[in-house]
């Protein structure tokens, strides 16, 4: 059988017109170059013809293959110098820097003084073998959370690597290194008199540490056969000197501790899921009260002082995934206000903070919004007061007052202004929606992020707003204009956490850096 021979290629037709002429290459002329030590001036080598072409990586491989030392190849800077042309007058450039090619930086050069005739002297300098670290970064593994103290003046941050950084403020880097902890750090929390540090973690531990010597208070603090959700500490206007902490965990309790004996005072099990926020409130009893939201789709409300449920609250229809309290920030700051005002003493602090809280309570009870999976948000007023008549209230303290719809995919976090007017809630659904903080009502959506927001916080004054989004940025939200005021790029991938005070905003993410 006779061999087919393949069928002749079809010209390429170009509209009609014939195929145009292909470009030949230009010629690259050959150069003879002395490579001489910027140091002493002395040869490195004996002059050599190349052609001008050669990369500056080729140039670098070159000194270091003449160099009749055999040492370790050294990283090397070149540059050729320009002859002085004083006679202009003017300023001019004194060398030119090898960046690309001797014929790109050198022959091209618009000064026009260097031809292929002439032997190019080619001043190299040796760079240093080792490479600085940049400061910034610290953990060794994403950032996980971040959280000003109450006075704004110390800062701590959990990372994957299973330490918590703490940070001075005014240098910006990082004071102690707190290590114990056996897995990723999931979340901190500050005492709101900043006399001590609570962190819980991976391996179910919560541990305690002083923030002025950076070291743990204590052997951690065993219990929980799961992870660490959140923490939350007892208020200081309810227990100034020796306020209590509750540690929610995935294994579907809330486990109150007494730091004074370091033990549980009592356990609340009564979600079957995981329990992903504890809020301590003021409200509601003696001691106050804690709310907890879970993964069995209930938000419950419990007795501070001894554990007793009092209220189950059951209108969602998916995971519990985020809280906010209208009075998280005084609870947060206890004492501590915009004045810069250090109290004396434990009952100077407790005076303070009571005065701050109540001064929240004068127009409204205490609020709670609860946000979950199933894309929406609840308004609850459990213990409506005898302040005016503006106030939300429904007759049964287990019905929410109002439903909050709008977003389109699972809610990440909600958070309330400080004053309690505005709540913000973040969303899958790459917006920031605000509400109003009594009634609930909607108010705008705010667009810019193009990935799911995890995290929001707010101003002291709450004037402003910033979240935090997978997509890599922080924005901060005019909330007169319902605009971006500042994009915050920077990040090199996902935002995980956020916290702002006075004029300082941190966040840290997936990239292992803490930028402030």
């Amino acid at each position: 059988m006779a061999t087919l021979l393949p069928p002749p290629k079809r010209q390429k037709v170009y509209h009609g017109a014939p195929e145009p002429p292909k470009e030949e290459p230009l010629p690259t002329p050959n150069v003879v170059v002395q490579f001489v030590s910027e140091d002493d001036g002395k040869s490195l080598a004996p002059a050599v013809n190349i052609p001008a072409n050669v990369t500056r990586e080729a140039l670098e491989l070159l000194v270091n293959k003449l160099s009749p030392e055999d040492e370790d190849p050294v990283p090397f800077s070149f540059h050729v110098t320009l002859p002085d042309d004083s006679k202009t007058g003017q300023a001019t450039p004194s060398r030119i820097v090898v960046t690309k090619s001797i014929e790109t930086d050198v022959l091209n050069h618009p000064s026009g003084h260097f031809t292929p005739e002439d032997v190019i002297v080619v001043y190299c300098s040796p760079q240093s073998v080792f490479r600085v670290r940049p400061a910034t970064r610290c953990h060794s593994s994403p950032i996980l959370c971040a959280s000003f103290s109450p006075t704004g003046k110390l800062l701590a941050t959990g990372s994957g690597d299973t330490n918590v950084r703490l940070w001075d403020l005014n240098t910006e880097t990082p004071s102690h290194t707190l290590s114990g902890h056996k897995g990723w750090v999931l979340c901190v929390e500050w005492e709101p008199m900043e006399r001590k540090l609570a962190s819980g973690g991976h391996d179910g531990h919560v541990r305690l540490w002083d923030p002025k010597t950076g070291k743990a208070i204590g052997d951690a603090l065993r219990g929980h056969a799961k992870w660490i959700t959140s923490l939350a500490w007892e208020p200081i206007h309810i227990n100034p000197s020796a306020p209590r902490l509750a540690s929610s965990s995935k294994d579907g309790t809330v486990r109150v501790w007494s730091l004074a004996t370091r033990r549980v005072e009592y356990t609340l099990g009564g979600h079957t899921a995981s329990v992903n926020v504890v809020k301590w409130g003021g409200s509601g009893g003696v001691c106050g009260v804690l709310y907890t939201a879970s993964s069995d789709r209930t938000v419950r409300i419990w007795d501070a002082e001894k554990g007793r449920p009092l209220h189950t609250l059951k209108d969602h229809a998916h995971w519990v995934t985020t809280l906010a309290l209208n009075t998280d920030f005084v609870l947060r700051t206890g004492p501590f206000d915009h004045t810069n005002k250090k109290p004396s003493s434990d009952e100077e602090a407790q005076q303070l903070a009571k005065g701050r809280y109540e001064n929240i309570l004068k127009t409204t009870p205490e609020i709670l919004i609860s946000g979950s999976d199933d894309h929406t948000l609840f308004l609850w007023s459990p213990f409506p007061s005898s302040s005016p008549s503006s106030t939300p209230s429904t007759t049964n303290p287990t019905k929410p007052v109002t439903r909050l719809t709008g977003h389109q995919r699972q809610v990440c976090h909600v958070a309330f202004s400080p004053d309690g007017r505005w709540a913000a809630s973040a969303s899958w659904d790459s917006s920031v929606r605000l509400w109003e903080g009594r009634t609930g009502k909607f108010v705008a959506t705010l667009r810019g992020h193009v990935g799911a927001v995890y995290r929001l916080a707010w101003s002291a004054d709450s004037r402003m707003l910033i979240s935090a989004s997978k997509d890599s940025t922080l924005k901060i939200w005019d909330l007169k204009t319902y605009k971006i005021k500042m994009d915050l790029p920077g990040h090199a991938d996902e935002v995980y956490c956020v916290d702002f005070v006075a004029d300082k905003v941190v966040s840290g993410g997936k990239d292992k850096v803490v930028k402030m």
